[in-house]
């Protein structure tokens, strides 16, 4: 798996980002700033502290950490004549909130009689808070407290962690798998966990019935069921709580999301941090797996394409082969061949590592939607392409329903980083020895349909019509010299021949109705016979001779294969 170019690494997904002190809200409640007021930003209070510095001089910058609380009697900020230098302290508000402290607390009445008006305003607009500390209090006794406070957080903290990781590590090496590792971290730290694929389709999931209904109707979730993690750049409201995501990683590539979904409060710094040993834990259970499915998928692939291209031995060792791999081939079936569509022009170049990423995460999604129809369904990735076996009714009255939920359910809403991709379905076989040519035929409906339709095409075979059987000759030549010797000059790369051409489409389209091709092209019927006169003088009596109107009908469907 590698990283996509086109889905860009998020700072709020990088679990080792975070911070994990005690929040602002938390120290100010110790017992040394029992009656300490929030002067201003009173939305910052929930930024962590990590420990606590005292301004002893008015160039207190250049010494402080982030995330430290900075306490001060207000001396420092006083100028020559003793008197509040206002302009300083809001220059050292604005630099101590670009230098990430947790907040400002200043000790009133001995040397500064009042916060400006303006200092407050500013840090109402950070949200940095600034708190009023009692004139009585000692500095000593805050400091005491406080890292009192801190330290019993830490111990907390880690006896918490310790915990799950000796849980998840008990879990990971007794084989278990990522829906233990999801009902575990539930479990311990009180939310719903939902771990996904890099672009949010769900993997394993431990939410209760409740949280699960409202993320549903949310717009978190596309209608195929994807988690849009796309959307989920930080913390995000979510009812009373929160929704996060969370990146696994591991060695620099990104293997998977967490989902962290909090209804009822916001996560604490403590959860945060145990997520990040469980992400840990999850990406070695993640990376065991890929290992297995790679070899597996290896496996499983070449001999469906030995299958598929007629390479394989009989018939019921095929059947017997394929039992033993879990999959159902005897029975009524649709070859389905899914190709990621080309870059389009002016897109920028990426490198074969992330190509290869696209495709991986290609064949990921197909395998996650074809499983969950059914675990005896074929799936396998050739690479280049990922082909499906999808079961249908005998009387292959389903065909059209099957293949497109398979197809809506692995396009989504296009989101999470998912490149568009074109797809040809065969039509239906009873029978292995018929897979070689219906998967033939299916690469040659996403061939014939990108060339009819673009890219993002849906395209069967058995409704080709005459390009079905075009689609068989194989020199292209042939079919040039066709186009050649029936159209003449009208065959040209010009306007003129282009808009004639267009103009005996509509006529085939209306069966040579002269009067409504007219008014479909909002011509004159006057105009209209002039151009059928025209057209006949460069083609033949095509109006009057059904030979002349087939060859013609022919080379213009040739024509529009080509472009």
């Amino acid at each position: 798996m590698a990283r996509l170019a086109n889905d860009q690494p998020d700072r709020s997904h990088n679990l080792t980002d975070t911070t994990y002190g005690l929040p602002l809200a938390d120290v100010v409640r110790i017992d040394a700033l029992t009656g300490a007021k929030t002067l201003a930003g009173v939305e910052g209070m929930q930024r962590p502290v990590t420990g606590l510095n005292v301004m002893e001089v008015p160039d207190v910058l250049g010494w402080v950490k982030p995330h430290e609380l900075l306490v001060t009697t207000g001396f420092p900020l006083l100028d020559g004549a003793r008197r509040l230098d206002v302009p300083r302290m809001v220059a050292l508000v604005q630099g101590l909130y670009d230098a990430s402290l947790a907040g400002f607390a200043i000790k009133l009445g001995r040397y500064v009689d009042a916060v400006p008006d303006e200092v407050l305003a500013l840090a109402d607009a950070l949200s940095f808070p600034i708190v009023q500390i009692p004139d009585e209090v000692a500095f000593d006794d805050v400091l005491k407290d406080a890292y009192a406070a801190l330290n019993a957080f830490q111990s907390n903290v880690l006896a918490q962690i310790d915990a799950l990781h000796s849980a998840l590590t008990m879990i990971v090496l007794e084989g278990g798998d990522l829906e233990q590792i999801a009902a575990e971290v539930s479990q311990v730290l009180d939310v719903g966990v939902m771990v996904t694929s890099t672009d949010g389709r769900e993997w394993a999931g431990a939410l209760s019935d409740e949280a699960r209904a409202t993320l549903e109707v949310s717009e978190f979730l596309d209608m195929s069921g994807r988690v849009r993690v796309e959307r989920l750049r930080g913390a995000r409201p979510f009812g009373s709580g929160e929704i996060r995501v969370l990146s696994v990683a591991a060695s620099g590539t990104e293997l998977a999301r967490v989902v962290v979904v909090s209804e009822k409060r916001a996560l604490r710094a403590s959860d945060v941090y145990a997520l990040e040993r469980a992400a840990t834990v999850a990406a070695l259970l993640i990376t065991r797996m890929q290992a297995v499915v790679a070899v597996e998928g290896k496996y499983r692939g070449d001999f469906l394409r030995d299958v598929l291209t007629d390479r394989a031995e009989s018939p019921q060792y095929v059947l017997e082969h394929a039992e033993g791999l879990g999959w159902d081939l005897d029975r009524p079936l649709v070859v389905v061949v899914a190709q990621l569509d080309p870059p389009e022009a002016g897109e920028a170049p990426v490198s074969s590592r992330t190509r290869r990423g696209y495709q991986d995460r290609f064949a990921a999604a197909w395998r996650q939607v074809v499983e969950r129809r059914g675990r005896s369904i074929a799936v396998a990735d050739f690479s280049s392409q990922v082909v499906a076996l999808l079961p249908v009714a005998e009387d292959a009255s389903d065909v059209s329903e099957v293949v497109e939920e398979a197809l809506a359910a692995v396009r989504g809403d296009s989101g999470g980083g998912r490149r568009p991709f074109s797809a040809g379905i065969s039509r239906v076989v009873t029978g292995v020895e018929a897979l070689p040519d219906a998967y033939t035929r299916a690469r040659k409906a996403v061939e014939v349909g990108r060339r009819m339709k673009g890219t993002g095409s849906t395209t069967y075979f058995d409704r080709l019509g005459v390009r079905r059987l075009l689609s068989q000759v194989e020199d292209p030549a042939e079919l040039d010299g066709f186009v050649s010797e029936l159209l003449g000059t009208l065959a040209e790369d010009t306007a003129t021949a282009a808009d004639l051409r267009a103009t005996l489409q509509v006529l085939l389209d209306v069966n040579l109705n002269v009067a409504e091709a007219a008014r479909t092209q909002h011509f004159h019927y006057n105009t209209m016979r002039y151009r059928v006169t025209k057209l006949e003088s460069l083609l033949g009596p095509f109006s009057t001779d059904p030979q002349v109107r087939l060859d013609v009908a022919v080379a213009l469907q040739i024509l529009h294969m080509r472009e």
